[in-house]
């Protein structure tokens, strides 16, 4: 039985990234499944063309930050988007390097989470401008829960040099 607590809305904020294939067609699937199983789309930004990151002689990444609103938890959030992944061909070789989507979770609302398989917030935010980028756009006051600066404090504070190109069409 499902309690009045347990139907709280809470905001969770998801990455989207890929690199092979029709990208474009594959986040639209994405955000299509992701509401469906995870619950209302509140806000998204724009694409953003990128350098790969982390492993370098690959294809270049699109990304996108987007919000939802949902009633689960962050573990079944978690869970739920490494189904969406392997559902639109996804198939994890090795750490950073190609695929079709990546779907990582971010933030859910401030909450701070450190387990073995899920670290909340994301601990690399703040090292990316391909995640900090989107994050400034569309929540850009938001103030990370560990790090105590806003999203554009830390954007503006990154070391990241791999060059972040918004997409407009």
């Amino acid at each position: 039985m499902v309690s009045k607590m347990d139907k709280r809305r809470n905001r969770v904020v998801l990455s989207l990234g890929g690199n092979i294939g029709d990208v474009k067609k594959v986040f639209i699937n994405a955000l299509q499944l992701l509401e469906n199983k995870i619950g209302q789309l509140i806000l998204l930004s724009s694409l953003y063309h990128t350098k790969a990151w982390g492993v370098e002689n690959q294809p270049d990444f699109l990304n996108q930050v987007v919000i939802f609103e949902t009633i689960l938890a962050p573990a079944q959030v978690l869970k739920i988007c490494l189904k969406i992944e392997k559902e639109l061909g996804r198939i994890r070789k090795e750490k950073w390097h190609e695929r079709v989507i990546d779907i990582d979770v971010l933030f859910y609302e401030s909450k701070i989470v450190d387990a073995v398989d899920l670290k909340l917030p994301h601990p690399y935010i703040q090292d990316r401008n391909f995640i900090l980028d989107p994050l400034s756009e569309i929540m850009p006051e938001f103030v990370h829960p560990i790090l105590g600066k806003t999203l554009l404090e830390l954007k503006k504070n990154c070391n990241d040099k791999l060059q972040v190109i918004r997409l407009i069409d």
